[in-house]
C-alpha cells in the first residue's frame, strides 16, 4: 500500500505529484499490466529475444556515433 504524509500547509497538487512519482517507482502499474493477460512461456521467451536484439542494435548505433 502506498501512502504519503501531507502537512497542513502543503499544496494538494504538490502532494498528488509526490504520490504519482512514488506510485510509478513502486512498479504497481507495470505489475498490473503484466498480470492482466496470459502469455504462453514460448511467446514470452520470443518477445525477450526480440527486445534483446533491439537493445543490442541500439547499443551498436550508439557506439558508432561516439
Amino acid at each position: 500500500m502506498i501512502g504519503i504524509n501531507i502537512s497542513e500547509n502543503e499544496n494538494i497538487d504538490r502532494a498528488l505529484k509526490r504520490f504519482k512519482k512514488k506510485y510509478e517507482r513502486s512498479g504497481i502499474l507495470k505489475e498490473y499490466k503484466k498480470r492482466t493477460f496470459y502469455l504462453k512461456p514460448s511467446i514470452e521467451k520470443r518477445m525477450e529475444r526480440i527486445k534483446a536484439k533491439r537493445r543490442a542494435y541500439k547499443d551498436s548505433l550508439r557506439e558508432r556515433n561516439r
